[in-house]
């Protein structure tokens, strides 16, 4: 019977410290999920119960079911934003991915001098001021004659563009002003998936006679595709909330002129400029349904890169 008590004993004393080890990991853990809980999900829960509301921040709120869905699915402005989106969101991030995965190729070279420095270098615009950038590209891509962009295009014999004004204009400088920012981010990460590929497999292309271009084909890609889908998809989610970019750059004009809205910006033209709470829950809603359809289909599309190979030499 001692020996019973004591072996009792003894497992309570155990179960007693795994609880007390338990209660502390979920106490480390727990700051995470109380911001997480107070910034992040009961807003977006509270964004789905207000799509169904008119609400104006002040008045009660009064059930209109799909009204507020109604009302955006045919607004023109929607559809034109949406329409910017998808353009801006292509010119801007589609080169950057395949321009950072060449730059990444280049920076991993082995007989490249002074490689660090390119790295920092590269990674600059996307640690600086979102302020700072918008106004750097004001002045380059600036409406006036002798501005740097206006001035390129003379020297080619075209004519002044109105950067700030024009459909096509605006669309071009903010997405350039996108390239710009993203595209020393994307390097890394691909530079990062380049290094994690053995030199080995690059020796023996060598021997065999393949040029760097044969390796960046049939070495470099398939292997990069994990990286590949990660930056293809963290792209695609950022080109659609598209916000910063046009809003600074166009100044306080920037929601009264639908050459550059984006969906993001008619969101947040609604609810606080228009104080219009339920279509703009109601547009945040179709904006996440936008970004599962061609983030899944970009991931689909990307998922593909190296299968063809794979199958040959299977």
């Amino acid at each position: 019977m001692v020996s019973l008590n004591k072996s009792e004993k003894i497992n309570k004393r155990f179960i007693s410290e795994e609880k007390k080890d338990m209660i502390s990991g979920y106490l480390y853990i727990a700051p995470f999920f109380i911001i997480f809980a107070v910034i992040g999900l009961y807003p977006a829960i509270f964004s789905m119960f207000l799509a169904f509301q008119k609400w104006n921040g002040l008045n009660p709120m009064v059930f209109v079911g799909l009204d507020n869905f109604k009302v955006v699915l045919t607004d023109p402005l929607f559809w034109k934003s949406v329409y910017n989106t998808i353009i801006i969101g292509l010119m801007g991030t589609a080169p950057q991915l395949v321009i950072g995965i060449i730059l990444a190729f280049l920076l991993n070279l082995s007989f490249l001098r002074f490689r660090n420095f390119f790295r920092v270098t590269i990674f600059m615009p996307y640690i600086t001021s979102m302020v700072a950038v918008a106004l750097i590209f004001s002045v380059l891509f600036s409406n006036h004659e002798t501005s740097l962009a206006n001035y390129v295009l003379g020297v080619f014999g075209f004519d002044p563009v109105n950067w700030g004004t024009s459909e096509w204009g605006t669309k071009i400088a903010i997405s350039i002003m996108v390239f710009w920012r993203w595209v020393g981010y994307n390097t890394i990460i691909y530079l990062a998936g380049i290094q994690s590929i053995s030199n080995d497999l690059y020796e023996a292309a060598t021997i065999d006679g393949a040029n760097k271009f044969q390796q960046l084909l049939h070495i470099t890609l398939p292997l990069l595709k994990p990286f590949i889908i990660l930056t293809v998809f963290f792209s695609t989610v950022g080109a659609l909330q598209l916000f910063a970019e046009p809003t600074v750059f166009l100044g306080a004009g920037a929601f009264t002129r639908d050459e550059a809205m984006t969906v993001v910006m008619y969101l947040y033209r609604d609810a606080f400029k228009l104080q219009s709470f339920g279509t703009a829950s109601a547009t945040a809603i179709i904006l996440l349904f936008i970004i599962v359809v061609f983030a899944s289909i970009n991931t689909l599309l990307t998922s593909g890169i190296g299968r063809k190979k794979r199958g040959a030499n299977g």
